[in-house]
């Protein structure tokens, strides 16, 4: 048998009617940016996620970036990132002449710690940036707590935790603004790139907003040094197709999770652990082994293809030699690292499929 770790078609082939009839609207229109189809991806993406307002950015990293630009967060501010995480998270402080620091996560979440991010505040500190990982939400409530504690922004990466909620509340609506990207693999994914920022703050939203087209607020009249981010038409047609849909698809994701929790039963296998305030929507199943590299590759033998979230630890990546840190420093986000291993999770995954995923781990 033969299983991708992630396809598109059964979504696609469900929704194709929906798709092309998007395609269809926007091509007779002959209108492809900032135009009616935006608008209404806005107010119904604010809308899902019970947010005030909802601005359309070109891709998940800018959303970031754009978050702390507006929040005038820049040279020598210090802003607090998941060491374990994908590295736009970090390249997001970067790009604006901060710096990331680095605060491990929990083990068995794989999520940022509270208790770590406190240690790691000095007097240039200016915000945290938690990331709801895999589609499980962070402990936003104690990191809300340090924040208010210490005067600290949040801005949310809620890149791949589309609809998750903590306590009963959808990610994204604790913190000053959050960031959305829209890249086809995600929960709620685009045909091409896209992103989108949420806030309740009406001013904040309005300076995003102005940012990402070029720093203006109207046409040809620029108020900041911007940039060119904004959510064409195209893709903001195919994501409102999408986005009655989520619900009901991120509930698959969940009953192919709980098959993954209750029947894979090898000891030499660690499953993700849920916290019980959280309903997760699965973007990502990540599991942790030891002989991880043997594992995928008796899985990968056996036909299921994987992947590896995140192979390098953003610490010891090239690109952040310049920060000076050495292996061992981020013990945590290394372990996992090395040992975290992802299998297949997507919407259309046949049951047949789920069981010869489960028989295929637990004959390892």
């Amino acid at each position: 048998m033969k299983i991708p770790f992630i396809t598109f078609l059964p979504m696609e082939k469900e929704l194709n009617d929906d798709l092309r009839g998007a395609f269809d609207r926007v091509f007779s229109r002959s209108w492809y940016i900032e135009g009616v189809e935006d608008e209404a991806f806005e107010r119904a993406f604010a809308a899902y996620c019970g947010a005030k307002y909802c601005v359309g950015v070109g891709n998940g990293l800018d959303a970031l970036t754009l978050c702390l630009k507006a929040l005038g967060i820049g040279e020598g501010d210090e802003v607090i990132v998941p060491s374990n995480t994908f590295i736009a998270t970090a390249l997001a402080v970067t790009y604006v002449g901060a710096k990331p620091v680095f605060a491990e996560p929990k083990l068995e979440t794989f999520n940022i710690d509270p208790q770590r991010i406190e240690e790691k505040i000095t007097s240039r500190t200016k915000a945290i940036i938690p990331v709801h990982l895999y589609g499980q939400a962070c402990e936003i409530d104690a990191i809300m707590k340090i924040a208010r504690q210490y005067g600290l922004r949040v801005i949310e990466d809620c890149a791949q935790a589309h609809g998750a909620t903590y306590k009963g509340q959808k990610v994204g609506t604790f913190g000053d603004a959050a960031g959305f990207s829209f890249y086809p693999g995600k929960n709620l994914g685009a045909l091409g790139d896209g992103g989108a920022v949420i806030t309740n703050n009406e001013e904040l939203a309005a300076k995003i907003r102005a940012l990402g087209n070029y720093g203006s607020d109207y046409k040809y009249h620029h108020i900041y040094q911007g940039n060119n981010s904004r959510l064409d038409e195209l893709q903001a047609a195919f994501l409102a197709a999408k986005l009655p849909h989520l619900e009901r698809m991120n509930k698959e994701r969940r009953r192919i999770a709980d098959r993954y929790l209750t029947q894979i039963q090898n000891p030499k296998v660690v499953l993700p652990t849920v916290n019980e305030h959280c309903v997760p929507v699965w973007h990502i199943f990540g599991v942790r082994c030891q002989e991880r590299d043997r594992l995928e590759k008796h899985l990968n033998d056996k036909g299921i293809l994987t992947n590896k979230h995140y192979p390098i630890p953003m610490h010891l990546q090239e690109c952040y030699q310049n920060l000076g840190f050495v292996k061992g420093d981020y013990p945590i986000a290394e372990e996992i690292s090395s040992t975290e291993l992802s299998i297949p999770m997507y919407y259309g995954i046949t049951d047949e499929e789920i069981q010869y995923v489960i028989d295929s781990i637990n004959e390892f």
